[in-house]
């Protein structure tokens, strides 16, 4: 389902989706701006994590890159700034986290979310109206998890081309016993990344 905003003012497209916990857990591999050059080790070390779903938080660069993915699992994916020729990938999606039917919590996924290490005040409306608690998101290409404005932020980091100085790493975000836990993973050493 997408909805676009008033006429006279760019698309904005939202969709939702469900995704079931499946014995009580779920796995989400998280990755965010491939720039349509993953790093060459990305497939391999998530498909040792084996996800039930990857989401991809935008800028993808070359739609071969969720192919690729889709190969692991069920890719959701969000359109980023660079992605124009992306039209029908929504820039804003709602992951409702069901157990047995019943909603457990949601997950905004997006591109652009924060300022620095701040939530912007758009991705924490949308964030509310959507009901989540969790927002996704990439852009800055620095791998973050904190809390503001009483939302968890999630940002997996890059896996694409290395900016600056940053790691390249990707995010992992497991469900168990209806308790999330976030972590990076870094494509460079297949090991926990942190700061």
């Amino acid at each position: 389902m997408a909805k676009s905003s008033a006429a006279g003012k760019s698309r904005f497209l939202r969709a939702h989706q469900s995704v079931e916990l499946h014995d009580g857990a779920l796995r989400l591999a998280v990755v965010a701006d491939t720039h349509g050059a993953p790093h060459p080790r990305t497939a391999e070390l998530v498909a040792e994590l084996r996800p039930d779903r990857i989401l991809h938080a935008g800028d993808i660069g070359t739609l071969d890159v969720l192919e690729t993915l889709g190969k692991i699992a069920p890719v959701s994916a969000v359109r980023g700034n660079i992605d124009v020729h992306a039209a029908d990938l929504p820039d804003a999606l709602t992951l409702d986290v069901c157990e047995d039917g019943e909603s457990l919590f949601k997950i905004l996924l997006t591109h652009i979310a924060v300022y620095g290490p701040k939530l912007r005040a758009d991705a924490a409306r949308l964030a509310r109206a959507e009901g989540s608690a969790i927002v996704v998101c990439g852009h800055s290409h620095v791998p973050f998890i904190g809390r503001d404005r009483d939302l968890t932020v999630f940002n997996p980091g890059s896996i694409g081309p290395r900016r600056f100085h940053l790691p390249i790493v990707f995010g992992v975000l497991d469900v168990r016993d209806r308790r999330v836990s976030m972590r990076h993973v870094s494509c460079e050493t297949g090991e926990v990344w942190s700061p």
